[in-house]
């Protein structure tokens, strides 16, 4: 009796630290990827008026959306950005590379999740909960009480995309707006004609 659970801890143990070793590679290889100039190309088509570097943050977004990807395991994220999901629709067209990218950064191929599911509050709400305060986490910054907006939240606001999800600390919901910060409470997010940012939880906002 004494040897099978010595066995079954030691089958835990090797498990745990050979889950922890793939992770850790994923998440190396996500960090030090390269993505192909045609991507690029490719994204000034949709929004030509992009400068270089504009360009290169929306694929540093893309990176970090690859990142609490994996992060949150077999869990479903909600794409916050419309310009990152154009960026990876993209990846996506390049299958063979996309593929390869899929298997050395997640085991597994990565879904593609639409923005549209920004726009179904009922589908998307623990989606957009968990990476709201995933990627606040990642910059330390107060998924309750934001005091600015993670990257993927403020992107489309900052390169001034036109069909995009333009966020702000101060919700105004006159303008039809989401209440980012909302969506990390229990009680999901606010938009449209009812997003009121009136709770106990904070600022940040946004709309579509």
């Amino acid at each position: 009796m004494e040897q099978l659970l010595f066995l079954l801890f030691a089958l835990f143990i090797f498990y745990k630290l050979n889950a922890i070793y793939w992770r850790k590679s994923y998440r190396k290889f996500i960090q030090n990827y390269k993505f192909k100039s045609i991507l690029k190309q490719r994204l000034l088509k949709t929004y030509p008026h992009l400068k270089d570097d504009e360009v290169n943050l929306v694929f540093q977004a893309l990176r970090e959306y690859f990142e609490l990807s994996l992060n949150a395991k077999n869990n479903l994220l909600a794409m916050p950005s419309q310009v990152v999901d154009i960026a990876w629709h993209e990846f996506i067209l390049n299958t063979r590379e996309y593929t390869h990218f899929c298997n050395k950064a997640f085991g597994k191929y990565l879904h593609h999740t639409p923005t549209e599911v920004m726009r179904e509050p009922r589908m998307a709400q623990e989606s957009i909960k968990r990476i709201w305060k995933m990627a606040c986490k990642k910059e330390l910054i107060s998924h309750l009480k934001p005091n600015k907006l993670p990257l993927l939240f403020a992107i489309d606001g900052m390169l001034n995309i036109e069909d995009g999800f333009k966020y702000t600390l101060n919700c105004d919901p006159n303008k039809g707006e989401y209440c980012a910060s909302h969506v990390g409470c229990s009680g999901g997010g606010c938009s449209g004609s009812d997003s009121g940012c009136s709770s106990g939880c904070g600022g940040g906002c946004g709309g579509g």
